[in-house]
């Protein structure tokens, strides 16, 4: 009965706004990827988020709704030759959509071979990435496109989709489902629509029975693998990564390496495990220990040419070795509290004596003046006003407690007592 048949997670792709699950901060009737739809203005978007959250969908539905040519490819398998043939064959003036899927497998120049027809309007463009854009998009293309998150489903999303398509779907329906069990299902498809579509029609075919049952040991069997449920207890994607952080964070590293565990047998992405550990090393370690974020950039760059399985060992070294460490977040804290400043007192004047003075002009309006060379005075250091009037005297950064920043205490008290109490 399923014979020369689309995949079902492809029957069931929503042609329509109104069909699309979880992403209601983009669509839902204030979203702001709707108000864009609706008034015909689409700029360029990157769609950041995890496989099966409507990405491609997405991309379709905005051609459909704007009525332009819409080409894809595939950064997979397309290169800067199928780039610049789409970009040829678009007639002057004429609007059109090309979606590159996975964008983030484009390298630099790939990426920069789209700059000149995305800023000239010849092309709007639309990306797909489960990487965070930030890293995995070049800067100039990044300025040029709006990137828009889209979230992990959960499991009301994930059961909702299933039982829209056991009621709606051509084939399912005229079946008799029933479930019994869900968590395998859903575990195993970890937010991902596409996934538990496609799992669930696997569970039925195997079947083969107008009768069909939904265990989670057929769900397995189907799956072909006793995988460690990844969200066995109803933790989502995001809590294993929340626990594995504040387990590094609250220096114990048997719950990290458990985490981390956890993670790599639910099939996690070993980049961003690393991607989280670099953070971390500043965040929660900072100067408390400064080798921290050597390491962890080590690892992050290790296992990118490693992959798994053997990345497993660099990261469970680099995870011991941080959650181990002394603990610090004053360099986090120091630089909430900087922008928090900026924000309140806006663009106060850079004091005159800071100022750089390239030209005779800039230094007969007083740019430079006043400035005290520090490498010139005894210890490499003079008592001088850095802040801008206004702030001045404001203490951000106070080192932690711990046997580094004391040390780094003690060395800013012998010079700015007096100014910032330390």
């Amino acid at each position: 009965m399923f014979q020369n048949t689309a995949p079902l997670a492809e029957r069931m792709r929503p042609s329509r706004l109104s069909d699309i699950m979880g992403q209601d901060h983009l669509v839902g009737p204030e979203g702001i990827l709707r108000k864009s739809i609706i008034s015909g203005q689409i700029p360029s978007i990157i769609f950041w988020g995890p496989p099966g959250t409507g990405k491609t969908t997405l991309a379709n539905i905005i051609a459909n709704e704007v009525k332009v040519p819409f080409h894809i490819l595939s950064a997979i398998s397309a290169g800067v030759k199928d780039v610049r043939d789409i970009i040829a064959k678009v007639r002057s003036g004429q609007r059109t959509i090309l979606f590159i899927d996975e964008i983030h497998r484009f390298n630099k120049s790939q990426q920069d071979a789209l700059l000149g027809a995305v800023e000239k309007g010849i092309v709007t463009l639309i990306g797909a990435t489960t990487e965070n854009p930030s890293f995995e998009v070049n800067a100039a293309l990044l300025s040029r496109a709006q990137v828009y998150t889209l979230n992990s489903l959960g499991k009301e999303q994930l059961y909702k989709i299933m039982m829209q398509a056991i009621e709606k779907d051509d084939i399912l329906k005229e079946l008799n489902i029933e479930i019994k069990e869900t968590e395998a299902l859903f575990n195993l498809s970890g937010g991902d629509a596409r996934k538990l579509l496609n799992l669930l029609e696997q569970v039925v075919v195997g079947q083969r029975s107008k009768e069909v049952v939904i265990t989670n040991d057929k769900v397995m069997d189907v799956a072909q693998r006793k995988t460690v449920l990844y969200d066995k207890k109803g933790e989502m994607h995001y809590d294993i990564i929340s626990a594995f952080i504040k387990s590094i964070r609250g220096s114990d590293p048997n719950a990290a390496v458990y985490y981390l565990a956890r993670m790599i047998e639910g099939g996690e992405d070993v980049k961003f495990i690393a991607r989280r550990l670099v953070i971390l090393a500043s965040e929660d370690i900072g100067n408390a220990n400064p080798t921290a974020l050597v390491i962890a950039t080590s690892a992050f760059q290790a296992v990118n040419i490693i992959g798994y399985p053997e990345s497993r060992i660099i990261l469970a070294q680099c995870v011991t070795y941080l959650a181990s460490s002394h603990k610090s977040n004053a360099s986090y804290e120091a630089i909430n509290q900087a922008q928090a400043a900026v924000a309140k007192t806006g663009e106060l004047p850079v004091p005159m004596a800071l100022r750089n003075a390239p030209t005779q002009f800039m230094k007969k309006e007083g740019y430079g003046k006043g400035y005290q060379y520090a490498h010139a005075h005894e210890g490499n250091f003079i008592n001088m006003e850095f802040l801008p009037e206004g702030i001045a005297g404001t203490k951000f950064y106070d080192p932690g407690i711990n046997p580094r920043e004391e040390e780094l205490r003690k060395q800013l008290k012998g010079k700015w007592k007096e100014k910032y109490g330390y």
